[in-house]
């Protein structure tokens, strides 16, 4: 993805409007989406952290996942106790046991692209339609089952096959 295509998309997001105050509800959904952008490609460029957005915004549009940004960003299971099945997260940044408090500065730059992305009323999904991504790093046994989409930065993006 060309990184100069999508700088017209954030400066326009902002001109439009979508940088307006939101309401409660939307500021929690924005936050969840900010926060799963933020530990899963706070290190990535722009376009792949788009990318990582993309995915949470897909699943919220598909009838398998939750249909709220907190709902897909926190799926997960949990034991009658209450307590999270550590081996069961959707991302596992929310099951790691380590804080979930943003530290590094390009947070507030996070936020920003969460905001532009949750009120974009059309999106351009250069993932085509992805709901998995996983790190370059692993090599999982359920990738074999889906289609690889895009590559962006340290992520590669599947989904379903046709």
């Amino acid at each position: 993805m060309n990184k100069r295509k999508l700088l017209p998309i954030l400066f326009f997001g902002m001109l439009l409007g979508f940088l307006t105050p939101v309401e409660a509800n939307e500021q929690e959904e924005i936050r969840c989406l900010a926060e799963n952008i933020y530990f899963e490609a706070r290190s990535e460029s722009t376009a792949g952290r788009m990318a990582v957005a993309l995915v949470v915004l897909n699943r919220v549009e598909d009838r398998r996942f939750p249909d709220t940004v907190c709902g897909v960003v926190k799926q997960t299971k949990y034991y009658p106790s209450g307590r999270i099945d550590l081996h069961s997260c959707q991302f596992s940044w929310y099951c790691d046991g380590k804080s979930d408090t943003p530290t590094e500065s390009c947070w507030e730059d996070i936020v920003t692209l969460a905001r532009i992305l949750y009120g974009w009323p059309t999106k351009e999904d250069f993932t085509d339609g992805a709901l998995w991504y996983h790190s370059k790093k692993v090599n999982p046994n359920w990738a074999s089952h889906y289609v690889q989409t895009v590559s962006i930065d340290n992520h590669i993006f599947y989904k379903d096959v046709d």
